[in-house]
């Protein structure tokens, strides 16, 4: 490959003169010295890294001319330039939901866990003996989600909700011993997940049918339904109660699937309680912002009769050679790397760092932290509510609350939900707007009652209202907006020890750090594993990962609020298309597993395109 001859080495560790940049990122991290290089070519006979290549890669795949990309900046220019990035972004309250919420990361699990090379520089814990503390960690997100899904056996996490939905689809199919192709989601389920599950399951062969659950129908597709899923609660925030169908599809030797919201199930009946097989969702709402849709660790659960067919890694506790308690990847003969093309999924990693801060999140705050703040949430949600009536507007739906509702407009106002979007902005909201002329709002943990009252303006055209809000949370609750009735938890969750002791954040601090150090990582010494997707994490490219810019925005906010992302999207994409030498990037995929499907999605549309035009059919591919 040649370089340009007016840039400095990549791997060069002093200025070619005064005045160039001595922070170079390749300097400080690729680490070899200029007499380490120099010792290297002499010893294998080269007086230059140019000849070296010349003699090492074919003269007919070799790129002669530079690569179109720009010429390297130092570290600090390189976060000068993100920070402008980022201020093109706008920050604005986000009412949406649809599976993304505010939440409120602790400090001491920002700072000592996610901004920790002694946590984010690890991989998945494939060597089990230098992996202890992360272990613990992951075991701990697995008994979260266990005891808040009701379900016994949970996965050490999966990548995204809507992909794990897709997950949970190709287990039910498993389960079925692909005797039953019919699959069944409910219409209330989050639309991004609904899209998801339309692709996969053309992929698998899945008849999939979307509809709402009155008028399910068990004998779809060849062979009848092999699963049916649910959103718990719904998109637009109702309650719903599942046990009947539940009971019906178990009649049919049909699984029933929950996509749930954890901080509600809190408060709410466990799915595993009203009769689902299988649980999944994400756990973002646990301490990782936004960011833009991800990256977030997704949760799965399930009965123990399926523990070989559940996708991901599970993490187990078992005995090391002197009979003492230790942790491993538990049941790995279900996986691809051993079942190749009968395993359940592809997928052979985990969300490994955010289901870590999820769990610490849980540790930190307790079942009572967690369920003083799911009624916090849910207080500001009815108050909302009684506001809303006050300004004669209505929910679509009656019954209790947790954190979304769906409104409709006062009479003679069905037109005037663009006008309450405007007024929302004005303000610095973002609301969900449906096609139907209802407007969506969801609150979370960082709603205050600024927030309602501002909320309560632009549902009033712009005027504030003057409402105390108090005073609407007492007739919230004295209207029973608040009370789940039939809906509410009687059973106890995280009763394990773990999550009643480290309260404070000097006994969190201690506990972060003692697992830390039953971890190999960065910090202590060169990671003996490789892997295709282990890279490097350095500080200056971590530091701009939780700053509010990036972390704090809505994945289905207006585009026009995230400027920065898209310079960020299409200048990483052309910078890629450059060095790879394709026409076209795809920055989609949230991991490699989900990359092979969209890899292989591209190569199917191509051949069924080049088939359609040449009259044949192509349905074959060898990997």
């Amino acid at each position: 490959m040649s370089t340009s001859t007016n840039q400095p080495s990549l791997c060069s560790s002093t200025a070619t003169n005064a005045i160039d940049f001595v922070d170079g990122f390749a300097r400080r991290h690729i680490g070899s010295s200029e007499t380490e290089l120099a010792e290297m070519l002499k010893l294998l006979g080269f007086d230059s890294l140019d000849a070296l290549s010349d003699a090492t890669v074919p003269a007919d795949i070799r790129l002669d001319a530079p690569l179109d990309i720009p010429d390297p900046r130092g570290e600090r220019e390189c976060l000068q330039g993100l920070k402008a990035i980022a201020s093109k972004n706008k920050m604005y309250r986000s009412c949406i939901g649809m599976g993304y919420t505010g939440t409120v990361t602790p400090p001491v699990i920002l700072r000592n866990v996610l901004e920790n090379p002694g946590w984010y520089t690890q991989y998945t814990p494939y060597q089990a003996e230098i992996s202890q503390g992360r272990l613990e960690a992951l075991l701990n997100f697995q008994t979260v989600i266990a005891d808040l899904t009701g379900l016994p056996l949970a996965g050490a996490s999966l990548l995204d909700e809507a992909t794990a939905a897709a997950e949970a689809m190709g287990m039910c199919i498993a389960i079925a011993n692909h005797k039953k192709t019919g699959f069944w989601a409910s219409d209330d389920c989050h639309p991004q997940t609904i899209a998801l599950l339309k692709t996969r399951a053309a992929g698998l062969g899945v008849d999939l049918k979307v509809g709402p659950i009155s008028e399910i129908d068990f004998e779809h597709g060849a062979g009848g339904l092999c699963g049916v899923l649910v959103q718990y609660p719904t998109t637009d925030g109702r309650i719903n109660d599942y046990s009947e169908l539940a009971t019906q599809a178990k009649n049919h030797k049909c699984l029933t699937v929950a996509a749930a919201d954890l901080l509600a199930l809190t408060l709410i009946t466990p799915p595993g309680q009203w009769g689902a097989d299988i649980c999944i969702g994400s756990a973002q709402r646990f301490g990782v912002p936004m960011g833009l849709g991800g990256p977030h660790a997704a949760y799965i659960s399930t009965r123990d009769q399926y523990a070989r067919k559940l996708p991901g890694r599970i993490i187990g506790v078992s005995k090391d050679s002197h009979g003492n308690r230790a942790l491993r990847m538990a049941i790995q003969t279900r996986e691809q790397h051993i079942r190749r093309d009968k395993a359940t999924s592809n997928i052979c990693t985990a969300q490994a760092l955010l289901a870590i801060i999820n769990s610490f999140y849980a540790v930190y705050h307790g079942p009572e932290g967690l369920t003083n703040i799911a009624r916090r949430v849910q207080g500001f949600t009815a108050a909302l509510a009684k506001g809303l009536e006050r300004l004669g507007h209505k929910a679509t739906h009656d019954g209790p609350v947790f954190d979304t509702i769906r409104i409709r407009l006062g009479k003679g106002r069905t037109h005037a939900a663009r006008q309450v979007a405007d007024a929302a902005r004005e303000r610095q909201i973002n609301l969900r707007e449906y096609d139907d002329g209802t407007l969506g709002v969801t609150l979370d943990e960082t709603s205050d009652r600024g927030l309602v009252a501002d909320l309560l303006a632009a549902f009033n055209f712009g005027h504030f209202t003057g409402f105390d809000i108090d005073e609407l949370l007492a007739e919230a609750e004295a209207d029973g907006l608040c009370n789940l009735s039939e809906f509410s938890r009687t059973s106890d969750f995280l009763t394990h020890p773990v999550f009643h002791s480290y309260r404070s954040e000097t006994k969190l601090l201690r506990y972060i750090f003692k697992l830390m150090g039953r971890d190999l990582s960065l910090a202590h010494s060169m990671i003996p594993l490789g892997s295709c997707t282990m890279k490097l994490n350095g500080t200056s490219e971590m530091i701009p990962v939780t700053w509010p810019e990036f972390a704090n925005i809505h994945p289905f906010a207006p585009d026009t609020q995230w400027r920065g992302y898209t310079y960020m999207f299409r200048e990483l994409e052309a910078w890629l298309c450059s060095v790879t030498g394709f026409a076209a990037v795809s920055l989609q995929p949230n991991a490699g597993a989900q990359g092979e499907y969209a890899g292989l999605l591209v190569i199917r549309a191509y051949h069924e395109h080049q088939a359609a035009k040449a009259g044949q059919e192509n349905d074959v591919i060898v990997c």
